[in-house]
């Protein structure tokens, strides 16, 4: 009977608490990946979370049905990567945001979801985020056009706040980069036109601006255009 009655206080006082202690931690963990889930999600990289704990935020049912659904993980990062752009086109960058760190989380040799998470952050009110992820792109993809391109612009946005020369000098560097990569690579082209307005080279300016017009009317920028008017009139006349 003693036995009997020591195993109850045992029972009592001892492995109940035992499993409330297992249950309060797993509950724990549970609202941890769930705030982690609910706030990382729109962060580039998750929020610099690990590729396990990013694993954890989106859940075994969805890495199933990718398994399921495509051939490789690294296809589906394409599609992800793919559709992350398709969202940004439409205005919705969150989505893209979201879209792009699955791609990242289903394979970190996709360029294309570094590239994409950089456009989303050169939204913020400054460029450094979106530098950091560009190089990281351009690690993957060194000749890259469009990743070049959009480093050199962001490195003019830096300049435009540090008024640092080695700013705008490495953002030019990337942008003649860029053009090398592609010729016809219209919105460099007017990068670079802002970029020579910031060395005051105008007449090189007018030069570059006439030349991405050419190629690409959607990266045509008129505030810079008046800006470039007031320290020069365009020498073929077709600004005024």
């Amino acid at each position: 009977m003693k036995n009997i009655l020591v195993l109850a206080a045992l029972l009592a006082f001892g492995a109940t608490p035992t499993l409330a202690q297992r249950k309060n931690k797993k509950e724990k963990a549970s609202a941890a990946t769930a705030s982690i889930s609910k706030a990382n999600r729109l962060l580039p990289l998750f929020g610099g979370i690990t590729t396990a704990q990013a694993e954890q935020v989106v859940g075994p049912n969805f890495l199933a049905d990718i398994d399921r659904n495509f051939p490789s993980r690294a296809e589906a990062s394409k599609f992800f990567s793919t559709k992350g752009y398709e969202y940004l086109s439409e205005n919705q960058p969150d989505t893209a945001m979201y879209r792009f760190n699955l791609a990242w989380l289903l394979d970190q040799k996709n360029a294309d979801a570094y590239r994409g998470l950089g456009v989303v952050a050169s939204r913020n009110p400054t460029p450094d985020e979106s530098i950091k992820l560009l190089t990281q792109a351009l690690a993957i993809n060194p000749t890259d056009g469009n990743t070049l391109s959009d480093l050199g612009a962001s490195y003019l946005i830096r300049y435009e706040q540090s008024k640092k020369k080695k700013d705008l000098n490495t953002g030019m560097e990337f942008l003649q980069k860029a053009i090398t990569a592609d010729p016809n690579n219209g919105v460099a082209w007017q990068q670079m036109a802002r970029g020579y307005y910031f060395q005051e080279d105008y007449t090189k300016a007018w030069e570059a601006v006439h030349k991405g017009q050419s190629l690409n009317m959607a990266s045509f920028d008129f505030g810079f255009i008046g800006e470039l008017l007031a320290k020069q009139p365009d020498p073929t006349g077709k600004f005024k």
